[in-house]
């Protein structure tokens, strides 16, 4: 039997943001067997911890969706962490660093508690960057497969983009939080869309009510039919926004929101640094609440 826990993250109450699992003591596990354990918790993700490959690290970890492993994501990232922050730490507040290897890469994380609250950041292991290979759709193709009009896509300088940083996104600018709560995907026009863009998710987001961005994610084709809190392409839209024109040169400190309309509303900080009109380092922060703990069978 294998020791799991599950957390809710990118918020500091339970049963909102995103739910993900981690198992511990994972090193015999084959893929196929997190795969099979993964598809099990039907979560968005599901991190597996192991010994890391060098000591100086805290762990290494594999990370699937229901349906595939992934490279990299945000929300197990910092769920993760927090855990294994919070299992090493004494009573009281703490500033940790967590190394955690990655199939992308090397993932720092500090996490930190004080007054009862723990919160983690990480930086990312790839600089988002445009993606070479793959064009995006024109705003008629995509706003049928979100079920919109096609001036609904786009507000100001921002225009559909698409952008990878390990994982790949379509992002999909609209023009206010009422077009927002009415997209979804729109078959056939979905699949024809995300597979033209060598892609299986699109992210929307508008200026927020509240926040500096509201968002959705969807990936219906990984096992993910909406995801409430995307850390993966919320440090990915910092290559989005800077298109855009909406970074500064230096520091920009932005508050995201995603998964309101699912009932689970998700508080995301995102940080990107910029030098000479180029991304320097982006950070994803959020904090995550303890959900449930047992064990499962080894498949």
């Amino acid at each position: 039997m294998l020791s799991f826990h599950t957390c809710d993250v990118f918020t500091d109450r339970p049963f909102a943001g995103n739910p993900l699992a981690i198992v511990l003591g994972a090193d015999a596990l084959s893929p196929a067997q997190m795969q099979v354990i993964a598809r099990e918790f039907n979560l968005s993700e599901t991190i597996f911890v192991q010994r890391p490959r060098d000591p100086a690290h805290t762990a290494r970890v594999r990370i699937f969706f229901p349906t595939a492993e992934i490279p990299f994501a945000g929300h197990p990232t910092i769920g993760c962490a927090i855990h294994l922050a919070q299992a090493a730490a004494s009573p009281g507040d703490f500033d940790s660093l967590i190394t955690l290897e990655e199939e992308a890469g090397l993932v720092p994380v500090r996490v930190w508690r004080r007054g009862g609250r723990t919160e983690a950041e990480f930086t990312a292991p790839v600089l988002p960057h445009a993606v070479a290979t793959h064009t995006p759709p024109d705003a008629g193709q995509l706003s049928a497969a979100l079920g919109l009009s096609a001036d609904e896509i786009g507000f100001g300088a921002h225009r559909i983009g698409l952008w990878q940083g390990g994982p790949r996104f379509l992002y999909a600018p609209v023009t206010s939080l009422d077009t927002l709560g009415r997209a979804r995907p729109m078959e056939p026009a979905w699949s024809r869309v995300t597979r033209a863009a060598g892609v299986d998710s699109i992210y929307l987001y508008t200026p927020g009510d509240g926040s500096d961005v509201r968002a959705r994610m969807f990936s219906p084709a990984a096992g993910i039919p909406e995801d409430p809190a995307t850390g993966s392409a919320s440090a990915i839209l910092a290559a989005q926004l800077l298109a855009s024109g909406a970074l500064a040169e230096g520091e920009t400190r932005l508050a995201l929101r995603q998964g309101v309309e699912m009932g689970r509303p998700s508080e995301i900080g995102l940080t990107v640094m910029v030098r000479n009109g180029a991304l320097e380092e982006v950070r994803v922060a959020g904090s995550a609440v303890p959900v449930s703990s047992g064990q499962i069978r080894v498949p």
